[in-house]
C-alpha cells in the first residue's frame, strides 16, 4: 500500500474476521483486527485461496456492492448494514490464474456503512480506462460448446462490476463478421469493447469485421508488381515506414483514454507514390462523443477482448496474457488493461492460378499459415462434429501425405540477417545438424523492444529520422523458391497448451515484424523431428539447416497449382498468390500482455 499516512479510518466488522479498523488510503484500503476470536480463523471471505490477506489496491477491486442488512459470521446476534470489496489475489507463480475475493464489511449504523461504501466506491470509480459498454458475442458451440458456460460463468463478474453488456449468442459460421460488417460508425462508438468468447476463429471474425471497410488504407502492390515501378530502396523505404504508423501512446499508459482526437500519416508499404491514388492519411481515434466522425484504424479508444472458452488452441489469449482462463481474461477486461497488437494483412491476387480476380482483403492477430497448416485446415472442415480432437486426426493425416508444395516467396530482410544458414551451404548431409539459437528477447508485459518500436514509428511519422539503427538502410528484398511442406507467418509467438513456446518464442506483440518460417521439403523422420520440438519448451524448433527463420516486415507468396488454401487464425481462406504485410499496432486488445 501507499507509505502515505491514510486519509480515514473507521471501526467496523469484517465477516469472519471480527472487529477490525479500516483505513482509506490514496491507493486502496488496509485494515487491522481490534479483537480476535480464537474459535474463527483469522482470515477473509476469499474463495480458494490464501485467507491472510489485510489490504487491497483500489487498482485491484473490480466492483463494491451495497448489500444491506444481513448477519456476520453466521451469527443471528450480529446483524449489520453490510458492503462487499470484490477483488483478486494473484497465485503463487505468473501463470496461476487469478482467484477471486470478496470482503464483507458490516457496520451497525446504515448511515455509517453506506458513507463508506460511498467513499470506497468513488475511489474505484476514479481508475482510468475501465469499460462501461461492451457488444459481446459468443460462439456457443466452441471446444465442446463451453461457449455458452463459459459467459454464464464470467457475466456476474460483469454485472457486479457495473459493465453494460449488450451478448449476441452466435447462430452461424461468418454470423458475427456480418454483423459488425453491417454495424454503423455510430452503433459503433457506443461501445467501449467488442468481447468474443470463443476461440481464435471467431476472434478472426471480430477482427475482419471491424477492419473490412474500417481500415482505411490502399492495398500493397501484387507479387509481380514489386520490381515494375520503384526502385528496391524505394520499395523498402515504404515498408518500413508504412509499418511505423502514429501511435498515441505507449502500452498500458491510462492516458490514451484521455486524449482528444490525433490524427497521423499512414505510409503504406511496397507502394509507389503513383499507386497510392491520393489516399494517403487515416485518422487515429481516441474517445469522442461527436458520433458523426467515422470509426477507422489504428484505433487507440476501442479495444478487443477474447475470454478463451476451450477453443483447439486460444493462442491469441495466452500469448497476450500467459494464460488461458475465462476468469483472469474477465478481469482483464473490467480493470481495463490495454496492449497493443500488430495484425497481419493478407491481400489475395488470384485464387487459383487460372483465376480472373479483384484484390480480397482478410486480416489475421496470430498466424497465416500455407502448406500443412492449410491442408489440416481444409482437411478439418467435414470433422467439426469431433471437436478440437479432429486436428489430431486430421494432422496425423496430412502429416504422413507429407505433401510438398512448389512455391516462390520473397521477403524482405535486414542485410545482417543470414537467408541461408551455413549448414545448406556446406551441404546437404549436415541437415541433421540444428542451428544454435541467438539470445532471445521474450516479449514481457511492458515489453522494451515493443515500446521502442512504438517511440520509433512516432519519430518517423512526425518527420524524425531512424537511421542510426540502421533498419532502412539494411533492408533488402530477399528469395526463397522450391518445394515446401509449409510456410508460415507469425503474428506473435503462437503459444498454446501443446506448444508452450509457441511456434516463435521471442516474436513480440506490436514491433512492426512478421516471423516468417520455410519448412523446405525433407525425408518425413526429419519433418517430425521438427514438429515435436514445437510440442518441447526451450527446444528451438526452427534451428534446422532445412527450415528458415525471417523476421520482416512483408512478403510476397506465389504458387501454381490449383488447391492452395491458408490458414488464417484457424479459419480457411484459399489463394495462390499473397502479399502479406505487418501492420504495427493496428488494434488494442484488453490484455496485460504476457508475464512468463
Amino acid at each position: 500500500m501507499d507509505s502515505n499516512a491514510p486519509a480515514s479510518s473507521s471501526t467496523l466488522f469484517l465477516d469472519r474476521v471480527g472487529e477490525v479498523v479500516l483505513s482509506l488510503s490514496p491507493t486502496g484500503l488496509s485494515w487491522n483486527p481490534v479483537s480476535i476470536d480464537t474459535n474463527e480463523s483469522s482470515c477473509c471471505q476469499i474463495l480458494f485461496h490464501s485467507e491472510s490477506e489485510t489490504e487491497i489496491r483500489f487498482s485491484d477491486v473490480y466492483a463494491v456492492e451495497f448489500v444491506g442488512l444481513g448477519l456476520m459470521n453466521g451469527d443471528s446476534s450480529a446483524e449489520m448494514y453490510r458492503f462487499v470489496v470484490h477483488g483478486f489475489q494473484r497465485g503463487k507463480n505468473s501463470t496461476s490464474p487469478l482467484v477471486l475475493s470478496a470482503h464483507t464489511f458490516g457496520h451497525r449504523d446504515l448511515q455509517a456503512c453506506q458513507e463508506l461504501f460511498e467513499q470506497i466506491d468513488a475511489c474505484v470509480k476514479l481508475q482510468v480506462g475501465r469499460p462501461k459498454n461492451l457488444l459481446v458475442f459468443v460462439h456457443p458451440r466452441c471446444g465442446k460448446g463451453n461457449g455458452q458456460k463459459t459467459w454464464e460463468v464470467v457475466a456476474p463478474l460483469f454485472s457486479r462490476a457495473k459493465v453494460t453488456t449488450k451478448v449476441i449468442v452466435t447462430q452461424r459460421a461468418g454470423h458475427t463478421y456480418d454483423m459488425l460488417k453491417s454495424l454503423t460508425d455510430k452503433e459503433l462508438r457506443s461501445f467501449d469493447g467488442i468481447i468474443s468468447v470463443g476461440g481464435d476463429g471467431l476472434f478472426n471474425e471480430v477482427l475482419n469485421g471491424l477492419l473490412h471497410s474500417r481500415h482505411k488504407a490502399p492495398y500493397p502492390p501484387a507479387p509481380t508488381k514489386l520490381s515494375t515501378t520503384d526502385t528496391e530502396e524505394q520499395l523498402q523505404q515504404h515498408v518500413y515506414e508504412g509499418n511505423n504508423n502514429v501511435r498515441n501512446s505507449l502500452n498500458n499508459h491510462h492516458d490514451i483514454f484521455m486524449e482528444t482526437a490525433v490524427k497521423g500519416e499512414d505510409r503504406e508499404p511496397l507502394l509507389s507514390a503513383s499507386e497510392s491514388h491520393g489516399l494517403a492519411t487515416s485518422d487515429q481515434e481516441s474517445f469522442c462523443t461527436d458520433q458523426s466522425i467515422s470509426v477507422s484504424f489504428p484505433n487507440v479508444w476501442l479495444r478487443l477482448g477474447i475470454i478463451p472458452a476451450a477453443g483447439s488452441t486460444d493462442a491469441i489469449v495466452i500469448s497476450t496474457t500467459g494464460i488461458r482462463d475465462p476468469v483472469t481474461s474477465a478481469l482483464h477486461i473490467i480493470f481495463g488493461k490495454n496492449i497493443s497488437l500488430d495484425v497481419a494483412q493478407v491481400v489475395r491476387w488470384k485464387t487459383t492460378p487460372s483465376s480472373t480476380d479483384t484484390p480480397s482483403v482478410r486480416y489475421a492477430a496470430s498466424f497465416a499459415g500455407y502448406g500443412f497448416y492449410g491442408d489440416v485446415i481444409k482437411g478439418s472442415e467435414k470433422y467439426r462434429w469431433m471437436g478440437p480432437s479432429r486436428y489430431d486426426f486430421i494432422g496425423t493425416k496430412v502429416f504422413l501425405e507429407h505433401r510438398a508444395y512448389e512455391a516462390e516467396i520473397s521477403f524482405l530482410e535486414a542485410k545482417s540477417v543470414e537467408a541461408v544458414s551455413e549448414a545448406q551451404l556446406a551441404g546437404t548431409h549436415q541437415v541433421l545438424l540444428p542451428r544454435s539459437s541467438p539470445n532471445k528477447r521474450m516479449c514481457r508485459t511492458n515489453c522494451s523492444v515493443c515500446i521502442e518500436a512504438t517511440e520509433s514509428s512516432k519519430m518517423l511519422s512526425n518527420g524524425g529520422n531512424n537511421s542510426s539503427n540502421g533498419q532502412v538502410e539494411d533492408l533488402r528484398w530477399s528469395q526463397s523458391k522450391g518445394r515446401f511442406l509449409s510456410v508460415g507467418a507469425a503474428v506473435i509467438s503462437c503459444r498454446n497448451e501443446r506448444a508452450p513456446d509457441g511456434l516463435v518464442a521471442d516474436a513480440h506483440l506490436s514491433d512492426g515484424f512478421l516471423h516468417l518460417i520455410l519448412v523446405k521439403d525433407c525425408p518425413r523422420p526429419f519433418y517430425l523431428w521438427h514438429l515435436t520440438k514445437l510440442t518441447r519448451r526451450n527446444s528451438s524448433p526452427l534451428d534446422f539447416s532445412f527450415v528458415e527463420h525471417h523476421k520482416t516486415p512483408a512478403f510476397t507468396f506465389v504458387a501454381n497449382h490449383d488447391s492452395s488454401v491458408w490458414n488464417l487464425d484457424g479459419e480457411l481462406f484459399q489463394a495462390c498468390q499473397v502479399t502479406v504485410r505487418a501492420c504495427h499496432g493496428l488494434i488494442n486488445l484488453f490484455a496485460p500482455g504476457p508475464e512468463v
